[in-house]
């Protein structure tokens, strides 16, 4: 490869890194969320199935975070317990299974649509037992734990408004009581083995283009 090819083939490497960077951290072109952005979310969100007792507080809660927005990265932690049996509600969905069953189909057709926004999961899984600490009404009893890290608010709340998502929630709402913890993210390390095998990986190709720089030489 010629060395302007060679030169060009890098500037398209850089560009698709820039890119990747933007989607997932677009608070760095400053893109933060404003009052009427927010107004409009919330507004969309009146559309979405949910039980009465609760909606009002969870939209005032959202809206309150939303109007917060640094245009930062988050992750929001779900701590998710299940109902004895699907509850109903107005918008709820006509389901003979078990609350386990219901969620997991709403976290299948869910987790296509987070992809779209750039959101992912970083882990999933059902809790061994009851707390180790931590006792409280409401503390213990948690079934099942999931952390989704989110490019931006401006991404949840995409997520959640979208037409598709509608149709999908009371799947989860019927099946659980959950609570959504967003979180900033002050120390996010990969997991170890990755770390190690990157590095490695380097080390390799380093060695490669070593060995073939000497032989041309």
């Amino acid at each position: 490869m010629k060395r302007s090819g060679f030169m060009a083939f890098g500037a398209l490497l850089l560009a698709i890194f820039a890119g990747v960077c933007l989607w997932q951290m677009p608070g760095l072109a400053g893109a933060k969320l404003t009052k009427d952005e927010v107004a409009r979310y919330v507004a969309a969100l009146e559309k979405v199935p949910f039980p009465p007792d609760e909606k009002q507080a969870v939209l005032t809660h959202l809206r309150t975070w939303a109007e917060a927005d640094d245009g930062e990265p988050f992750y929001m932690l779900n701590l998710m317990r299940y109902h004895e049996t699907l509850r109903t509600f107005p918008g709820s969905l006509p389901l003979s299974g078990t609350p386990r069953e219901s969620n997991a189909l709403y976290e299948k057709a869910a987790m296509p649509l987070a992809l779209k926004t750039g959101a992912y999961p970083l882990f999933a899984g059902e809790v061994q037992g009851g707390n180790v600490m931590g006792f409280g009404p409401g503390e213990d009893g948690w079934n099942r734990v999931l952390l989704m890290r989110y490019p931006s608010r401006r991404a949840f709340l995409d997520l959640v408004t979208d037409p598709a998502y509608a149709p999908i929630a009371p799947y989860k709402l019927m099946a659980l009581e959950v609570a959504l913890v967003p979180s900033a993210s002050e120390l996010v390390l990969p997991n170890f083995w990755v770390a190690v095998g990157a590095v490695l990986l380097l080390i390799f190709v380093t060695a490669g283009w070593l060995r073939a720089a000497r032989r041309a030489a």
